[in-house]
């Protein structure tokens, strides 16, 4: 019976909490306050194995599998790494990245684009990259609201895929981004008029300092949603399309990312969609010729 009522969202965030969990196991001397973690990983793949079985007693229920559980392993999931990341990989590639963008462009082009950042343009940009934080949710609930249940598993599935594999990225490839590691070539901090200092601490108190840089996992997340939006429901992609392109400007302007971050963002989107893709589709091929 399992078999046919677990989903690829379901089976995803069970097992990378499994995998978190072993991570934290095999770096357990390194890592502080290691067995809270571990707690905390099998914990949300534990519940994600429970949403399972008892989602179908009610529509709380199922609201919580389907939208709001995923929104706290997103949240919860990446909190979790600021203790493990430079734990488990202490040599942070931020060098490498600045090095990568000197070559492709004969500058540094958060240094060069100090000319071109008006404190109305950065407002634009801050209010912009913010909106990453809303439109993926967004849309799933009105892909839910359509009575789009289809679609809306593959997107969750999508979505999940995309923001797990860039968690990885950070444990693989840790960098602070061009904020820090590059504060003393930049000129001035960047100004806005009214609303991007306040924006920008708000974001500074929500996800405080983690090596989250590459690859830029607001512009992954930002192009699946696009490509999802584009794919089920055209009018919220034409709604979202310039506050997207705008984003990922902000990623740079802001010097929240380096242009190879948002590179690799561009990319892991792309891995994203088509592994997400094959995927579904073997696992909606053995699911309609399962018996079970």
């Amino acid at each position: 019976m399992i078999r046919k009522s677990i989903k690829p969202a379901d089976m995803l965030t069970i097992s990378f909490g499994v995998l978190l969990a072993a991570i934290t196991a095999v770096f357990y001397s390194r890592i502080e306050s290691a067995v809270i973690l571990m707690v905390i990983f099998s914990t949300m793949a534990f519940f994600q194995l429970v949403l399972v079985y008892i989602s179908g007693m009610n529509k709380f229920l199922s609201v919580t599998r389907d939208i709001i559980f995923p929104v706290l392993c997103v949240v919860i999931f990446f909190d979790c790494l600021g203790p493990i990341v430079h734990r488990i990989n202490p040599q942070d590639i931020d060098y490498l990245l600045i090095r990568l963008d000197y070559q492709l462009f004969g500058c540094y082009p958060t240094v060069f684009l100090e000319e071109f950042s008006p404190p109305l343009l950065i407002d634009i940009l801050q209010v912009a990259y913010s909106t990453y934080y809303f439109t993926a949710t967004a849309f799933g609930v009105l892909l839910k609201a359509q009575g789009k249940h289809e679609a809306f598993s593959r997107y969750l599935f999508f979505v999940l895929l995309c923001y797990y594999l860039s968690y990885i990225g950070y444990m693989l490839f840790p960098a602070l981004g061009p904020r820090y590691a590059m504060e003393h070539l930049q000129a001035a901090d960047i100004t806005g008029f009214m609303v991007s200092q306040p924006i920008q601490d708000i974001l500074n108190l929500l996800e405080g300092v983690k090596r989250d840089a590459f690859p830029s996992g607001h512009t992954a997340i930002t192009l699946v949603v696009l490509f999802s939006a584009f794919r089920y429901d055209r009018k919220f992609a034409f709604i979202i399309l310039v506050p997207a392109l705008l984003l990922m400007c902000a990623t740079v302007f802001c010097r929240y990312h380096y242009v190879v971050d948002v590179l690799g963002g561009v990319v892991l989107a792309v891995v994203s969609v088509t592994l997400g893709e094959l995927y579904y589709r073997r696992w909606e091929g053995r699911d309609n010729g399962s018996s079970l």
